[in-house]
């Protein structure tokens, strides 16, 4: 009989890390760290839409004074600032309401505004919304609306939405609005309201003690009385 051999099959070993050419295993690491950034980072697009919500500054309790030609003219005063500088144009948002203060040349108060909402475009454009409201201590006038703008550098306001103005002798209403940066000169649209009538009714005693005649009644001269003629006998 033949003798039978048992030949046990050898393990094939394999190279380790340790046994790879410097060269080869550097590849291998490069390609590994490539593979695992790539699905770590986010698309480049993503990130732009996340920066342009984000605001890049968020400030609570603002107390700012702003100075026109150099002077101290007008101060915010908002529970909360926000501001975008990658939004086209950049633009600040106060999201808990606005209260503007603005100063005469002595610097005290002339003019406050107040307002549920507002942004600021460039710096340039307010736009102020829900429960608008500005009092004029000057000229003792209010005005109340829903949506307000200011145009800093055309120095003016106005409104396209259902505007009250309030003063002490009459109210008025209309449908748009604009005036001048100062409130003194303003126009309205379709505009109604109230305001007394003059009373030019009302008759002056002349020198005799005669009531006199009106201002807005034409004189005219009276005919004579007919005398009667008398009988012929």
């Amino acid at each position: 009989m033949e003798g039978r051999v048992n030949r046990t099959p050898r393990a094939i070993s394999t190279p380790t890390l340790r046994h790879l050419p410097a060269p080869i295993l550097m590849l291998a690491l490069a390609c590994t760290m490539l593979l695992g950034c790539k699905k770590d980072t986010p698309p480049v697009e993503k990130l732009q839409q996340l920066r342009d919500s984000t605001a890049v500054m968020s400030t609570l309790g603002v107390s700012k004074l702003i100075s026109d030609s150099g002077v101290m003219r007008y101060r915010i005063v908002a529970e909360k600032w926000d501001v975008y500088d990658h939004t086209n144009p950049p633009r600040q948002y106060f999201p808990k309401g606005l209260f503007l203060q603005r100063f005469n040349n002595d610097f005290r108060m002339d003019l406050y505004i107040e307002a549920d909402s507002a942004w600021c475009y460039n710096q340039n454009l307010w736009k102020l919304q829900g429960n608008v409201f500005i009092n004029d201590l000057s000229t003792r006038r209010t005005f109340r609306t829903q949506e307000l703008f200011w145009n800093m550098s055309e120095h003016r306001f106005y409104s396209n939405v259902y505007i009250k103005i309030s003063e002490p002798e009459r109210e008025l209403e209309g449908d748009r609005f604009w005036a001048n940066e100062q409130m003194t000169i303003y126009h309205l649209e379709r505009s109604r309201g109230f305001m007394p009538m003059p009373e030019n009714n009302e008759t002056k005693a002349g020198p005799n003690g005669a009531a006199a005649a009106n201002n807005d009644t034409l004189q005219q001269p009276m005919r004579t009385a007919p005398q009667p003629i008398p009988k012929r006998r």
